[in-house]
């Protein structure tokens, strides 16, 4: 993977995906230790967020401090030459002269894939709309395979906005690669795209519905999302959607004996802030995730771990 770009989680098998979760421990394992700061030394990151992030900005950011390398960038494009109408072309190709690797978060589907054509150093995607977000599905597999010891033999539900949601699509295709039982749970008009579970429907087995309290007793892993208000082109199907599903302790009553609940983050209301002090929540664990598994990701691309 040296020298490679992380645009989609289509462009990892499981073999590579392993080697990210295994690298993650390794150096997560040595974050006390002072050579993890000669890792990246001298080596700067190059962060283009185009669209709104907290989590996975500051987490790269962390993540290549941690590493002893530098970031510069930008939070909101308004600050930048695009506001005077550069394109993002010239953008990448201005920024690489500075950077050794770009992170890219850009509302438009597949701007992280035209930054890599341009670029003639690494770019990851740090989500591209609605497409892909594949250094999230990373830390959400690191984060399963911390929680419970594996990944294999779980049975794992995703609930939520589907059809916009980019963390689920990267999810789910990856999640095919394991021995797993997936449940998509959704409000109608906001299913799990159809081309993405002909995809993988032949690898793993699938179950479709719109009723959590079904499927609470049966699963060890619920990942929920929240409904995207901004990806909706009509503000009236928001809100005619919103609120569809709420987990509180009344619905957990029903839960299975070590239940993980994960959320990409942020949450609208989809979690009630009474579920963060049960043992079933493991969403804050999963931010923490982002740290190990970019530090794992940024070494790689970067050519500086073994």
């Amino acid at each position: 993977m040296k020298f490679q770009d992380v645009i989609s989680i289509n462009d990892f098998g499981k073999e590579e995906i392993e080697y990210v979760l295994k690298t993650a421990k390794r150096l997560e394992n040595e974050l006390n230790e002072q050579k993890i700061l000669q890792y990246a030394k001298g080596k700067v990151l190059a962060t283009l967020f185009f669209e709104p992030s907290t989590r996975t900005r500051l987490s790269f950011e962390s993540a290549m401090h941690r590493l002893g390398g530098s970031v510069i960038g930008f939070a909101e494009a308004s600050s930048t030459s695009v506001k005077k109408g550069e394109s993002l072309m010239d953008t990448i190709r201005t920024v690489e002269k500075y950077a050794d690797v770009i992170v890219i978060r850009h509302p438009r589907e597949g701007a992280a894939r035209l930054a890599a054509e341009v670029a003639e150093i690494p770019v990851i995607n740090a989500g591209d709309g609605a497409n892909q977000h594949p250094t999230q599905t990373l830390l959400d597999l690191y984060t399963i395979k911390k929680e419970f010891g594996r990944i294999n033999g779980l049975k794992i539900a995703l609930l939520g906005d589907l059809k916009y949601g980019r963390t689920v699509h990267s999810l789910a295709k990856a999640l095919s690669y394991y021995n797993v039982k997936l449940y998509f749970i959704a409000p109608q008009g906001l299913e799990m795209p159809r081309h993405i579970i002909e995809e993988i429907s032949d690898k793993v087995e699938i179950t479709e519905t719109n009723d959590l309290e079904s499927v609470i007793p049966e699963v060890d892993v619920l990942y929920a999302t929240r409904i995207q208000k901004e990806r909706f082109p009509d503000p009236a199907e928001y809100n005619k959607i919103k609120g569809s599903y709420r987990i509180d302790l009344k619905i957990l009553n029903g839960a299975k004996e070590g239940l993980k609940i994960m959320h990409p983050l942020p949450r609208v209301d989809e979690i009630s802030y009474e579920v963060d002090k049960t043992p079933y929540s493991a969403y804050f664990r999963q931010v923490w995730s982002g740290v190990p598994v970019r530090m794992a990701l940024l070494s790689i691309v970067l050519g500086v771990i073994e």
